[in-house]
Order: structure tokens, then C-alpha cells, then sequence
């Protein structure tokens, strides 16, 4: 299975009463980077079997956003293995779910989506309750895994500065500029 991991996009400052955080969207940031990483990986003819979501409004955007861009039909389906308060071992129930699909796009948010990755690739479990080992994610990154039978492999990580610079030089024209006197 290609697993992409996703961090949802940016959705502006925390609120104070986590029952409104629950419900904070994207801002406009946020948007466009999902239409900028869309085009990325329509660039790289990545289309998804399966997109599951956090159920928190900030993660369902961003998987509707990135899979509508790409292609993606399907109902996106809510975990709560992807929330931020979910453990390892429901996520790892959550990829076991869905080992007969090819290409999964799971999207939820930090800290645990930077310690579930660090234990996949590095296969380290938590000490005294804190993961040993984490890859950063900021808001939008998007790391690809090659998960199956054998090691997990980070295939690559797609920070939101290389997406913007990979969607910057690939709107640009092709053709040289040539002076004309």
C-alpha cells in the first residue's frame, strides 16, 4: 500500500474553547495550499483509492479539497483514529482496515500524526508515554509511505514550502524569453 500521510492545512490561531476549535475551517492560506498541493500530485498522477479523515472541520476540508482537486469520487470517510486524541494502536487498527487498497490518504493533525509516522519508519515504540521518534509535519506536509509486508520506506515528504515552489515553477511558461529587436 502507498500510504500518504496529510497534516491538514493552515486554519488560523487555536480558540481557547476547544468546543469551537472542534469547528475551526481553513483560512485562506489553507485553500490554496490544498489547490497547490492538488496540482502537485495531479502532476504526479497520484489518484486515491481511500481518503479517511479526522472528523474535526479542519482536516475534512483539507481531504475534500485535495481529493475533489484530484479526482477522488468516493465519500471520504471520519475516523476517530486520526483525531487528536488517538493512540498508535488505533491508527495501526485503521491501516490494517484498509491493507487491500493501493493508494490511502489518511489526513488528521499534530503531534500525533508526527509521532505515528516516526513509528512507522522507524519502528520505535513510545518510552514513558512520549514517542521516541518524530518527523516533522507542519500544517499541510504530505509524506508518502510504501507500507506493506517488509520495512516501511518514507518514499518522500512534501513540505508546504516545496509544494509552493514545485507549484510556482510548474504554472510558469515552458517557452525561453527571447528578445525581439
Amino acid at each position: 500500500m502507498n500510504l500518504f500521510i496529510l497534516r491538514h492545512a493552515s486554519a488560523g490561531v487555536r480558540r481557547a474553547n476547544p468546543l469551537l476549535d472542534l469547528k475551526r475551517p481553513l483560512d485562506k492560506e489553507g485553500k490554496r495550499h490544498c489547490l497547490q498541493l492538488a496540482h502537485i500530485l495531479n502532476a504526479l498522477k497520484i489518484q486515491f483509492d481511500l481518503v479517511v479523515s479526522s472528523p474535526l472541520k479542519r482536516s475534512l476540508q483539507t481531504a475534500s479539497l485535495v481529493g475533489n482537486e484530484t479526482g477522488y469520487e468516493a465519500q471520504i470517510l471520519q475516523s476517530p483514529a486520526l483525531s487528536p486524541s488517538a493512540n498508535f494502536k488505533d491508527f495501526q487498527q485503521l491501516l490494517h482496515e484498509f491493507a487491500d487498497r493501493e493508494n490511502v490518504l489518511v489526513v488528521g493533525h499534530n503531534p500525533n500524526l508526527s509521532a505515528f509516522l516516526g513509528q512507522l519508519v522507524a519502528g520505535a515504540a513510545e518510552a514513558d508515554g512520549v514517542p521516541v521518534t518524530r518527523i516533522r509535519l507542519r500544517k499541510g506536509s504530505l509524506a508518502r509511505l510504501s507500507f506493506g509486508r517488509g520495512p516501511t520506506v518514507l518514499q518522500y515528504l512534501l513540505d508546504p514550502r516545496i509544494v509552493g515552489a514545485l507549484y510556482t515553477t510548474s504554472i510558469k511558461s515552458s517557452r525561453r524569453k527571447t528578445s525581439r529587436k
